[in-house]
């Protein structure tokens, strides 16, 4: 993941507001925190800052699969075990019956489902690191045995 500064040292630093933020720094922080993207830069576009459009690009590729909260499951990883299913404070509350006892989850409500030995976050917008009352929960992180989620 890179750090703000990591990126703002490939922005074109010309502050011309074009793209709706008052700085390049501006944003800088709003492409880390997914509110703009590299192509709403105007002056990026140009051909004399391609090689730092294509570098931006390539600092931002691992985070290309991540949710709007952050979210990343590495599929690659995950053996499916469903720990994070039982551990997230959301599906247990959205699933009391099934989530608390270590069942599959029986609702659309849900975050975590574990399906073909997988497992697959849905409706991201309920999870507790979304919204204007975020916290920074690691519920689903600590309980998975390989690494498989993770917040970006």
């Amino acid at each position: 993941m890179p750090s703000v500064m990591e990126l703002y040292q490939f922005l074109p630093k010309t502050n011309c507001k074009k793209c709706g933020e008052s700085t390049c720094m501006a944003f800088a922080v709003a492409i880390l925190s997914r509110k703009k993207k590299i192509s709403e830069c105007p002056p990026i576009l140009e051909t004399s800052f391609k090689k730092q459009k294509d570098k931006l690009e390539s600092l931002l590729l691992p985070t290309a699969g991540a949710e709007e909260t952050g979210m990343m499951v590495h599929h690659e990883l995950c053996t499916g075990c469903g720990n994070c299913v039982v551990a997230c404070p959301v599906d247990v509350a959205n699933d009391p019956k099934g989530a608390a006892v270590g069942c599959a989850p029986t609702n659309e409500k849900v975050i975590f489902k574990v399906v073909d030995g997988k497992v697959l976050a849905s409706n991201i917008k309920e999870c507790r690191r979304f919204g204007k009352n975020r916290v920074l929960c690691y519920a689903c992180i600590d309980p998975c045995p390989t690494g498989a989620i993770e917040f970006v």
